[in-house]
């Protein structure tokens, strides 16, 4: 049996360039390479039928090491409290002070690209302190 070592994760958006463009800041992800025959990303999506254009965006990681990330364009809108979501690892191995100052510094990064903050959750027995945050098109994730 073999093991999947490389996996893509899937968001339904409304404008899947413009959230992908926030993930590619927040993550430091780059667009794909360009399709052969085009010379920029405009002129492949200006070559695809009307329905057609600008209804998915992809991002990879330039290291080749994180997961590719795929937005598609749905036409419902977000209704309910994400099954899945991304936990954006900007404090792993700090703890108290130094930890809760890495994650307000990123938070407010974040911020100032159009994504929420929602509640700073403290440290407990068990858990690290971390703040839930939503994207630009409210899709819910961890800064932790």
């Amino acid at each position: 049996m073999s093991s999947i070592k490389k996996i893509q994760i899937t968001f339904d958006c409304a404008d899947p360039e413009r959230v992908g463009r926030f993930w590619c800041e927040v993550l430091g992800y780059v667009p794909p390479p360009v399709p052969d025959g085009f010379e920029t990303w405009d002129a492949y999506n200006r070559a695809q039928p009307v329905e057609k254009q600008g209804a998915w965006f992809a991002s990879i990681d330039p290291s080749g090491e994180g997961p590719r990330l795929y937005f598609q364009r749905v036409p419902e809108g977000k209704v309910a409290k994400n099954r899945v979501h991304i936990d954006v690892r900007a404090g792993a191995g700090l703890v108290g002070e130094e930890r809760l100052a890495t994650l307000e510094a990123e938070c407010a990064r974040l911020m100032a690209l159009g994504a929420e903050r929602v509640q700073l959750m403290l440290a407990d027995e068990e858990n690290e302190s971390c703040i839930y945050m939503r994207d630009i098109e409210g899709n819910e994730f961890c800064l932790d």
